[in-house]
């Protein structure tokens, strides 16, 4: 007897046959990879909670992103971690900044071989570590945007091609492109984190550029709740009326349905966030044993790549960009 569901079977016998059939492909070019830049350190420095990650030198970010290069990574993120910070985080716009100049140096060797994104925000400069300017306890939306502006500025006259907004705060795309494009930066993208949750997943992040939210703070108040989806979708639709080119659902796993939802609902190039929490919970599942580490990636980024994701941020980059070129 042949049973209708044999022809299924008939096309997984073999890896070439998968391969051939398959429905979902993660290519090098999908991955952006978050890198981390020191003020003040003469070498790279160890993140203890993300095992392979380190806060570079200058000099070391420049060689790390030439492999990266290498293997076909086709963009970075960068984030800053200054020496020095106040109550607005004014290195976030400094020309001198730790930021500024590392993405002056990568213009300067790469050109526009590899995409230079700079996270636009000012938790890692403040020294409360909120994402803008509080007032009574609160953090004021619209003094924000005022400084969002400024690093904007700042971020493009150093050579990023393009911006990333990450501080949920309302209305932050269009004043970001209103000041780019009067500043004459109008083909400078915008590359918004749209539906960014207020996680519990992004603590060895908060460890890689040493912030404490102040008071045992946190960020729900601007953040969402990641008990609403359709929360998730008007928040998206607001960001593209505003100007962005790109959006981003952060984190991903956990809101991988929210990933789906904006594919079908959005027809711009889509991003997510495997985010800091993510990749250390997988890291160290693998060092105890528990589960193969590298299929357990692979599997973890094909996932939010079928789920809709053109794009993923992940600290699993380099080895996945090597893996797929093994």
């Amino acid at each position: 007897m042949s049973f209708p569901t044999r022809r299924l079977r008939r096309l997984r016998r073999t890896p070439a046959l998968r391969r051939m059939v398959a429905e979902t492909r993660l290519g090098v070019d999908d991955l952006i990879a978050p890198l981390f830049v020191r003020e003040g350190i003469d070498t790279p420095r160890p993140i203890g909670s993300l095992p392979g990650v380190v806060q570079h030198t200058r000099e070391s970010l420049v060689a790390e992103v030439a492999d990266l290069v290498a293997l076909g990574v086709p963009a970075v993120i960068l984030f800053g971690v200054p020496e020095h910070k106040d109550e607005i985080g004014s290195e976030a716009w400094n020309p001198e900044g730790i930021v500024q100049v590392a993405l002056a140096d990568l213009r300067e060797r790469f050109g526009d071989e590899v995409v230079l994104i700079a996270d636009l925000c000012v938790d890692e400069y403040t020294s409360h570590g909120h994402c803008g300017v509080v007032r009574d306890g609160e953090v004021d939306n619209d003094r924000t945007l005022e400084l969002y502006r400024r690093a904007a500025v700042a971020q493009a006259r150093a050579g990023a091609h393009m911006v990333a907004p990450s501080g949920m705060m309302d209305g932050q795309v269009g004043a970001i492109r209103e000041a780019l494009d009067a500043e004459g930066h109008s083909l400078i993208p915008i590359m918004a984190y749209s539906a960014k949750y207020a996680s519990a997943e992004y603590g060895p992040f908060r460890e890689a550029v040493d912030v404490t939210i102040a008071g045992g703070g946190n960020r729900k108040g601007y953040q969402q709740d990641p008990a609403n989806a359709r929360e998730a979708l008007e928040e998206i639709r607001l960001d593209l009326v505003e100007g962005a080119d790109l959006v981003m659902v952060k984190p991903a796993l956990a809101y991988l349905d929210i990933i789906s939802r904006a594919r079908h609902e959005f027809d711009v190039p889509l991003a997510a966030y495997h985010v800091s929490g993510e990749y250390a919970m997988l890291k160290a599942a693998a060092e105890r044993g528990w589960i193969d580490g590298t299929a357990t990636a692979l599997e973890h980024l094909t996932a939010i790549k079928r789920a809709g994701a053109d794009l993923i941020l992940t600290y699993l980059a380099r080895e996945m960009a090597e893996l797929l070129h093994s």
